[in-house]
């Protein structure tokens, strides 16, 4: 009798044959269990366990079902039960590839975009081996992904891991986006082997103000690339609505307070509704936090009431900032409050690029919906007046900050011009954030490849920045372990640092190149700007491939001897790549070089411990990294650092906001600068991200338009509705 007891409360299935099923206590069949009673009480619904009646997912027939049907039922049950948990398992992909047929010379981008047909979203997305219900369609060649994808595949074994990161960049950037859609279009396209490339989506203030589109270039790209650069599924949006609540919620929260009573507040604050007072479920938390335990309104004391209603915030503390996607340099110091509606509260304020918003390194940085609403609450916007953090959640919006960005979280699937797959989601700049894609696009795709696939993410700007925010940051956050580094170069970025002319925007670009072409001295003193980066990967352990982004200009001799330096300075091996004029098939040889390096030895480590002093840990970063002599702390940033340390925030890891333009914080200093002194003038806190970012010199968090910006060429025909000159 015990073994038969014990055996049922093991059993997630129970079918019982007894004539006497009630003489079977409940109590033997653990909670959730399904029960299939074949009894002949039951079928003819006479019968059910003592006081607890079993019932049928259908109506009991009104005669008596032979053993015959019962077979039949059972078997069916089994056959679904397969069926269902073959459906919960990996699929192996179904990919096809598109083909296509480059041109010489090569068009834009857009014309390369419009020229090809891409899969519907739904098509590519069943190839990879997603279901109906995990995808939400936005028009025919997006979709956002559900999360619910990584408890289904929890199990499914990782792929390799491989970062794009790149040398000091022109302000033209050298392709490292460009690099990752050829790589990925290179293994799954012509080696046939499953691998996805994670991107993030570009601020609409480079695509209208300096930089065009951010979808990759020539014949490797993400398409429709007009798509991909102009709003996508709305993700900075929602972070720029979100954003401004919670801005908007703290100059009004400082106004009520100034302008009403104790009494006043908490009558309005926690109102009465049909004659009952009520806190809401973050009211209550709040007063947890307070250690005011107590949840009915009316038994709070005068004093409890003044705790709960008043948050005190000192304005002079206040961090956080308005946010626009849109490069506006006149923005970047403001006075709000000069209505006479607001009673004569004004003070100085600035706008953010929205994508510097914490909200958006919260959504890079996020491993779930539930972890994202407690970073979203545990966001520091200021200092109260006795120096104690007022957080979102003191504030009471984190709810609505967590609605608003529901949708943001899930990743949005998109295809190269080749066919294979792509996420994109999150947007940090580099040099003002962490400059990564999200963990969850990352996490979900290395499911999604298999254990013998490959998943490609890029690191903005150069390894100094990007890179080593990837590794102290992001593999911080995530637990995930890259397998090997892809340094981007070009020829024109090492002439730069060789001393030749600045790379720019302007009409004589193509002459500078050409008047240099073949001018190996430049290449060979440029080359020391590639060396130190090579380095930089080294410090934490990883493989280094380098890939030379081959343009037009550049000499055979030149592209020789830069894959000859870089292998001499320690990188695994060196390819020069034609992607932007072949596609997949120019990177082909990087292909080869990156699986061979990912099945070499890895010695991944930080290059920090996080108990380190905030002050110490900026200092590892200046002296390893960038080379400097030391770092020089104005005395505001000095304060910062003593109040976060207090507020028990010295253990979080460091985001140096830095010109991308140099190794150092002068971005005229071209090469490999030494013996400069690294000023730091504030030091900041993104509480709800998990790090802690000193500001380099005079580094803006809001960029401003040049003389002659993108827009100048971006057109819409009313016939077609195409949009024209994007890119």
């Amino acid at each position: 009798m015990f073994d038969c007891t014990f055996q049922l409360q093991q059993a997630d299935v129970v079918v019982t044959g007894s004539i006497k099923p009630e003489e079977i206590p409940v109590s033997w069949i653990k909670p959730q269990t399904t029960v299939v009673n074949c009894s002949h009480g039951f079928l003819s619904g006479n019968l059910g366990f003592g006081e607890h009646r079993l019932k049928n997912s259908a109506q009991a027939p009104n005669e008596a079902v032979g053993p015959l049907a019962i077979a039949l039922r059972m078997q069916n049950i089994v056959k679904n039960s397969v069926q269902w948990l073959q459906a919960q398992q990996y699929r192996n992909w179904n990919l096809r590839c598109l083909k296509l047929q480059p041109q010489t010379p090569v068009p834009s981008d857009i014309e390369i975009s419009r020229g090809q047909s891409p899969k519907a979203i739904d098509v590519l997305a069943k190839e990879i081996g997603l279901h109906a219900d995990e995808i939400e369609i936005y028009g025919q060649t997006k979709a956002k992904v559900r999360l619910s994808l990584l408890e289904r595949l929890k199990d499914q074994p990782d792929g390799k891991y491989v970062l794009v990161a790149g040398i000091t960049p022109t302000p033209l950037g050298e392709g490292k986006s460009t690099v990752a859609v050829g790589l990925v279009q290179a293994l799954t396209a012509h080696l046939k082997v499953n691998s996805f490339a994670c991107l993030r989506q570009p601020s609409q203030g480079p695509t209208f103000g300096v930089k065009g589109g951010a979808a990759g270039g020539g014949y490797a790209q993400v398409i429709p690339m007009e798509e991909f650069n102009l709003h996508l599924t709305g993700d900075i949006h929602a972070i720029t609505a979100a954003n401004n609540l919670l801005a908007a919620a703290i100059d009004a929260r400082i106004l009520h307070e100034n302008t009403q009573s104790d009494k006043a507040l908490y009558n309005r604050l926690v109102p009465l509704v049909n004659g009952v007072r009520e806190f809401s479920a973050i009211q209550l938390a709040r007063l947890k936090r307070l250690g005011i335990n107590k949840s009915d309104p009316s038994s709070l004391t005068a004093e409890e009431i003044s705790k709960f209603v008043r948050l005190d915030i000192e304005p002079s503390t206040i961090t956080w900032q308005r946010v626009v996607d849109t490069n506006d340099r006149y923005l970047r110091k403001i006075t709000i409050g000069q209505a006479s509606t607001e009673k004569g509260f004004s003070r100085q304020a600035q706008f953010d690029i929205a994508v510097a918003s914490e909200i958006m390194a919260v959504l890079a940085l996020t491993s779930s919906l539930a972890d994202m609403k407690e970073r979203l609450g545990r966001m520091v916007v200021a200092n109260d007046k006795n120096g104690q953090p007022v957080t979102a959640e003191d504030l009471g919006v984190t709810g609505a900050l967590a609605v608003l960005m529901k949708d943001a979280i899930k990743p949005t699937l998109m295809q190269t011009l080749e066919g294979t797959p792509v996420f994109v989601h999150a947007g940090p700049f580099a040099n003002i954030a962490h400059g990564n894609s999200s963990v969850l696009a990352d996490k979900i795709a290395l499911k999604l490849v298999g254990k013998d696939g490959f998943v490609v993410t890029e690191a903005g700007f150069g390894a100094d920045i990007g890179m080593e925010k990837f590794f102290n940051i992001k593999c911080r956050a995530s637990g995930l372990v890259p397998s090997v580094v892809v340094l981007v170069a070009t020829v024109r970025a090492l002439k730069m640092h060789g001393g030749g002319p600045n790379v720019s925007f302007c009409a004589f670009l193509v002459k500078q190149m050409i008047n240099t072409c073949n001018n190996l001295q430049l290449v060979s003193d440029g080359c020391c700007n590639l060396q130190k980066q090579i380095q930089i990967a080294q410090l934490f352990g990883i493989p280094v491939v380098v890939v030379l982004n081959v343009f037009k200009t550049d000499s055979p001799a030149e592209i020789d001897l830069v894959c000859t330096i870089a292998k001499q300075s320690g990188a695994f091996d060196a390819v020069p790549c034609s992607h932007w004029s072949a596609g997949g098939k120019g990177a082909v040889d990087l292909s080869h070089a990156v699986r061979k390096a990912a099945n070499q030895q890895n010695n991944f480590r930080y290059l920090y411990e996080l108990e380190l002093p905030i002050v110490d840990k900026i200092r590892t970063i200046a002296q390893k990294v960038y080379g400097a002599q030391d770092v020089e702390l104005s005395p505001g940033a000095l304060s910062q650092i003593g109040r976060y340390s207090h507020q028990g925030f010295d253990k979080l890891p460091i985001c140096m906001a830095k010109t991308h333009l140099s190794l150092s914080h002068q971005p005229e200093r071209k090469g490999v600068p030494t013996g400069f002194i690294l000023p730091i003038s504030d030091v900041r806190a993104s509480i709800g991200a998990g790090f802690i970012y000193p500001l380099v010199g005079t580094m803006s968090t809001m960029p401003g338009l040049p003389t002659r910006p993108c827009f100048y060429d971006i057109d819409l025909d009313p016939d077609t509705e195409q949009v024209k000159g994007l890119f």
